[in-house]
């Protein structure tokens, strides 16, 4: 599914309606460049998976990892200051991919051989301004099952 979004407060709505379809397990990879608004989206997934809008959800970048609690907690990861694989090792990356909650990964592609086989990728293409390219790629039936469920719904109304 690709989509294109003209403000951040569309993506702030795209990522809402994607986190009510994500369950306890779920591992969103989210891909792109500096800015193209991978934390605004992982705002709207915090939301969806019903983090109270009071939490002020940011990037977790020197901290690695913020914990949010939800109808299923959120994981948010941010890899870009990652040095290398033992830095994830140490955090003990395996367990929020096999977790009780959603993960949530900016950054991704640092760690693209670690990734679960079965997962949701979201690649975020800058087009101008405010304007971004979403494309969401489930990988393995249930993501697929995601991905289709959004298409039908996102055609059905529009945010």
């Amino acid at each position: 599914m690709k989509t294109t979004l003209k403000t951040p407060q569309a993506t702030l709505e795209f990522g809402e309606l994607l986190g009510k379809y994500l369950m306890a397990g779920d591992v969103v990879a989210l891909i792109g460049d500096l800015g193209t608004g991978k934390t605004q989206l992982a705002k709207g997934l915090a939301r969806g998976v019903g983090v109270p809008e009071e939490y002020c959800i940011t990037s977790p970048t020197y901290t690695i990892v913020n914990e949010y609690q939800g109808r299923t907690p959120l994981y948010h990861l941010d890899l870009y200051r990652l040095e290398g694989n033992s830095d994830l090792e140490n955090l003990g990356y395996e367990e929020y991919f096999e977790g009780r909650g959603v993960t949530v990964i900016e950054w991704a592609e640092k760690i693209s051989h670690l990734l679960p086989e079965n997962r949701m990728e979201v690649r975020i293409s800058y087009l101008g301004n405010d304007v971004r390219e979403f494309e969401i790629i489930g990988f393995g039936d249930h993501y697929g099952k995601i991905v289709d469920d959004v298409v039908d719904f996102y055609r059905r109304t529009s945010i």
